[in-house]
């Protein structure tokens, strides 16, 4: 007589051989799977070991899941994640707020912004604002989305700081989780700096134990989209010392939610600053 035996059957047949421990060390395993890992000496290598950022895949997990926010089908989304709160950076909302005050009006450039999660994620904040231009500066395929499915009256979308300028004012910039994924991130801030922003806010950007600069390569959880990127820890010492030395001020330092995330043998944290320019 056959015996029929189905998967899950035989799943927790082999699992009662197999010594606890096994599993626990194949879910460690698993677990490192993701997060920065590697030394690289240049970028070059890290971005050989990469996917990219501009992969089409990215895009559409991202478009989904703004479009819901947008609809007031989800409350919040952060890298294509969708979540039943909004999960505020205090400092940057309050560095945002101080900016309105001071100037009666708001104008916020926000490199890297996607398709305007920041601008959702705040949005409740700044519906009391009379006078708002969030301009969002991202990839070519980003941009081309976020005009066709996105733009307002207060959100527009650039292809590069030239032509944003052109149309925008320079109260305050956002890099906020960009400023690592920049191949050249000192020759990106050179080009900021010469608009004069008032304020520059830098937030969920990671910073090594060690003040040293570091590039790494972060390798995505599957549950967020398959993607892996080059990366850099920064030196807080250095990044310090590049702002000072170009007429800026520390305003404020902060600890990111992100450092809850980053695994202590990472040896790195995320912090967040924000710099005005001195008068």
């Amino acid at each position: 007589m056959l015996i029929k035996i189905t998967k899950q059957t035989l799943k927790i047949f082999i699992k009662s051989l197999i010594p606890p421990i096994i599993f626990f060390m194949l879910n460690k395993i698993r677990i490192k799977k993701y997060g920065w890992k590697g030394e690289y000496k240049t970028w070059a290598q890290a971005k050989n070991d990469s996917t990219g950022y501009d992969t089409n895949t990215i895009l559409q997990a991202v478009k989904e899941s703004s479009l819901k926010v947008k609809n007031g089908q989800a409350i919040y989304e952060r890298d294509s994640v969708l979540y039943d709160e909004i999960h505020y950076s205090w400092p940057l909302l309050a560095s945002i707020l101080l900016c309105a005050t001071k100037n009666g009006k708001l104008n916020v450039v926000d490199f890297g912004g996607s398709l305007g999660s920041t601008y959702f994620q705040n949005k409740k904040f700044l519906d009391k604002i009379n006078k708002v231009d969030w301009s969002v500066i991202e990839q070519k395929h980003f941009v081309d989305t976020g005009n066709e499915e996105f733009e307002d009256e207060r959100l527009h979308f650039y292809h590069d700081f030239k032509t944003c300028m052109k149309e925008q004012k320079n109260d305050i910039i956002l890099l906020s989780s960009v400023l690592q994924y920049i191949e050249k991130p000192y020759i990106l801030l050179d080009n900021i700096l010469q608009y004069n922003f008032e304020y520059i806010v830098i937030d969920k950007t990671p910073f090594s134990l060690d003040n040293e600069d570091h590039i790494k390569l972060q390798v995505v959880s599957p549950n967020i989209y398959e993607a892996c990127y080059p990366s850099w820890l920064f030196s807080e010492k250095s990044l310090i010392e590049y702002f000072t030395s170009n007429s800026y001020t520390l305003f404020e330092k902060f600890s990111d939610e992100d450092s809850l995330h980053a695994n202590k043998n990472d040896l790195f944290e995320f912090n967040g600053m924000v710099w005005e320019k001195n008068q």
